[in-house]
């Protein structure tokens, strides 16, 4: 059982080094976790975007940019359309967000012709180690889907359980939270999801983890909350998956772990030919480092 995000780096040590591009590369921060990557020994690296803007911030940082191959390119679009190519063509294991915005970004990732869809929907699994929390823990989706329906959540988990499986969790506990934990299904429709996904897993539709739901917060992750509550699930407190209803909910726990209850992270967006690291520009450097360990430890050739 994976308990730290030093455990994912030492799988991405056993994988690697892997070969990763990055989309308007010309960022200080994801060049600073680059070059810790690199000198770990997980990555290679193709940087595609502005020569005359990375070579300054790799000589103010001391980052090795010959160690790094560069492919010159203006335009963020384009630089992620060209990322996406690379991987395509087999030059490149997985793709990794520069300077670039998210939406130009996306949309080279999701273009027909030329990026890196499979027909899935693509979402967002963030990866955590808690200091209260006895093993890593997963949030999806707190980044890519709004209001996800009843069979987007269903892909949403098995996003995440292809990432938990890469990552060594064989039979993954995946509960779906709501604001409580009955259901009621006029009034909190969110529920009667939780319940549908819970019965699709038992019948086969869903395969590789166990799944259960609907579930409070505090009951998912705290067998003693259950137990008052008389929530009744052998999961509850063992989770290593959290469903959430929306974008709102994953989004406000990621920012409240991330912030309040210091805990580090890695991230990736997933159901795309390979993992995609697509990080804010307000992640930490360990942040960014820590997702393309992940990345690595997600690829698959």
């Amino acid at each position: 059982m994976m308990k730290t995000l030093d455990d994912i780096l030492t799988l991405a040590k056993k994988i690697g080094p892997k070969k990763v591009a990055v989309a308007q590369a010309e960022d200080e921060e994801v060049l600073l976790a680059l070059e810790q990557a690199r000198q770990e020994g997980i990555v290679q690296v193709i940087l595609v975007g502005r020569r005359d803007r990375i070579e300054p911030i790799a000589k103010r940082k001391g980052i090795e940019i010959d160690q790094f191959e560069i492919l010159q390119d203006v335009d963020g679009f384009s630089a992620s359309v060209k990322c996406c190519e690379l991987v395509n063509r087999g030059e490149a294991d997985f793709m990794m967000k520069g300077l670039v915005g998210t939406a130009p970004f996306l949309k080279a990732i999701l273009d027909k012709e030329r990026g890196l869809g499979t027909g899935k929907l693509l979402s967002h699994v963030a990866v955590f180690q808690i200091p209260t929390y006895p093993k890593l823990l997963m949030i999806t989706d707190a980044a890519i889907n709004i209001t996800p329906s009843l069979l987007e959540k269903a892909q949403i988990i098995r996003n995440a359980v292809d990432v938990a499986h890469s990552i060594g969790m064989a039979l993954p506990n995946v509960a779906c939270i709501a604001a409580v934990e009955k259901v009621y299904p006029d009034k909190m429709p969110a529920t009667l999801d939780c319940a549908c996904l819970s019965m699709m897993a038992k019948r086969g539709q869903i395969t590789g983890a166990l799944v259960d739901g609907p579930f409070g917060l505090d009951n998912a992750i705290s067998e003693e909350a259950a137990r008052i509550k008389g929530v009744q699930s052998e999961m509850a407190g063992k989770v290593d998956v959290l469903l959430c209803p929306g974008i709102e909910t994953g989004n406000a726990i990621y920012k409240t772990l991330t912030s309040f209850a210091q805990a580090r992270c890695a991230a990736l967006v997933v159901g795309t030919k390979v993992p995609v690291v697509l990080t804010s520009r307000s992640d930490t450097h360990e942040t960014k480092f820590m997702s393309i360990a992940l990345g690595v430890a997600s690829c698959r050739r």
